[in-house]
């Protein structure tokens, strides 16, 4: 990881650019976010799993991301608050 992560369980580095990281960092770095976050604030691991599989079949997923938000939709989806940017939305 950059040399600005610290060592804090719950704290992920905020000063490294994305192209600063090797995209196994990059990675890692969007799953720790994501086993992060508060359980109260987290989607159940099946509405997830529903959300992801959704974002697959959208014509709109590129790389990753969202082109209609530019969001990562793994780090959307696993938000419960969030929900698809489309009109009208999937999940």
């Amino acid at each position: 990881m950059c040399e600005g992560v610290e060592k804090e369980k719950y704290r992920v580095c905020r000063k490294c650019l994305l192209k600063d990281l090797s995209e196994k960092d990059y990675f890692q770095n969007m799953y720790v976010y994501i086993a992060n976050l508060p359980e109260d604030d987290r989607t159940g691991k099946e509405e997830y799993e529903r959300r992801l599989s959704k974002c697959r079949e959208c014509d709109h997923l590129l790389n990753g991301m969202c082109r209609l938000c530019g969001c990562f939709v793994e780090m959307r989806a696993a938000i419960a608050l969030r929900h698809c940017p489309g009109s009208p939305p999937e999940w």
